[in-house]
């Protein structure tokens, strides 16, 4: 074990201990610099989140290892070390024998992929970083949920949990076995921006710069939480200078937003006239538009799901996470996709297609003038 590595063992075991009495170190702060470089390695790196986080860190004088099947951008950083496996398959051989300061787990809702690369790496890696999920927890219905919250599926016994977010908190034990006392786990709420392949957020972005009139769904003072990809990926380097470890709610923006601040921040990005319909979730119900996938980035705020999109970031705060503006998070998303191919731009992978949307919104024309007449 070289001095640096075990020098990095002492600064995560003791911000292990801070957190147990709930403290965390101070992080490093992206304007003055990470103050040390370190060797890392990203569990994947040209999808979503990894580009950003391989540019912010070389930007930082680190070194970088990316291990994936080099099928997604294979022609990203073609300076950065490359190394070819396939967890699907359990082909990690390009991982022995090798040293980084920190492992970053991007890509993985697979337990046995975790456990696998988490246990190969455990003797050779000081830091193990995991993204999670806010799916993790339980129960949507609290306001403020915080990271002490019930995790899992409390409905089936543990050995029949199933779905992306029990999933996910299997792969949370799995780092935490491999690294005890040496992880760090995030649990982003949306993550939005320039590459996201789901256009969960970005449909909103597109939308509004269309123009005419939007179907909004529920009410203008529905909450609404979401994170900006790089300042996700940019914190998360920034918990591998400071070492620090714990559980972290990493959702934004830094205080309470609602839908109609989210789309009036979007429309003030584009010149095109627009105006909101703000459409009853019962209506919505009734005909058949569903949450998250024909209205993205919302859930109805009631009953079971209260307390979505009001979760606590406190910590993560605490823990050094920032902001950009939303603002910035639209313009930016809005020339990505307008970069795009044309056959991308005319795909929206999320949302309601225009035919969709206008006879929405036409029925509740008709609606709202049956009920207006005497």
């Amino acid at each position: 074990m070289t001095i640096e590595r075990r020098d990095f063992l002492k600064t995560t075991t003791l911000a292990a201990g801070a957190l147990g009495v709930g403290l965390v170190p101070a992080p490093a702060s992206a304007a003055t610099g990470p103050g040390r470089t370190l060797r890392i390695l990203i569990l994947g790196g040209t999808g979503f989140i990894g580009p950003h986080q391989v540019r912010y860190a070389l930007g930082r004088g680190h070194t970088l290892t990316l291990f994936n099947r080099g099928r997604t951008a294979p022609e990203l950083f073609p300076d950065v070390e490359q190394l070819r496996g396939d967890r699907a398959t359990g082909d990690l051989d390009a991982l022995r024998g090798r040293e980084w300061d920190v492992v970053l787990d991007n890509a993985s809702s697979n337990p046995r992929w975790t456990r696998e690369s988490a246990q190969l790496l455990k003797g050779n890696a000081g830091q193990y970083v995991f993204i999670s999920t806010q799916s993790v927890y339980t129960s949507r219905a609290e306001i403020g949920i915080d990271e002490t919250a019930p995790v899992g599926r409390p409905d089936l016994p543990r050995e029949e949990w199933s779905g992306y977010g029990p999933n996910k908190v299997l792969c949370e034990e799995e780092s935490e076995r491999a690294f005890p006392g040496r992880t760090s786990i995030v649990r982003p709420s949306l993550i939005v921006g320039p590459r996201d392949g789901t256009d969960r957020w970005t449909y909103w972005v597109v939308r509004t710069h269309r123009g005419g009139n939007v179907a909004a769904p529920g009410t203008p003072g529905d909450p609404v939480q979401l994170i900006d990809a790089r300042d996700l990926s940019e914190w998360t380097i920034r918990l591998c200078e400071g070492g620090t470890v714990g559980i972290f709610n990493a959702v934004g923006p830094g205080s309470p937003m609602i839908s109609a601040e989210m789309l009036y921040g979007i429309r003030a990005v584009t010149s095109t006239p627009v105006s909101f319909t703000w459409i009853d979730v019962d209506f919505l119900e009734e005909m058949g538009i569903r949450p998250w996938s024909d209205m993205p980035a919302w859930m109805p705020h009631r009953g079971a799901r209260a307390g979505f999109a009001r979760m606590s970031n406190a910590r993560a705060i605490a823990a050094g996470l920032t902001f950009r503006p939303l603002a910035v998070t639209a313009e930016d998303t809005l020339k990505w996709f307008l970069s795009q191919p044309p056959e991308r731009q005319a795909n929206l992978r999320s949302g309601m297609n225009p035919g969709k949307e206008e006879r929405l919104l036409a029925a509740w024309r008709v609606r709202n003038g049956s009920a207006n007449r005497p």
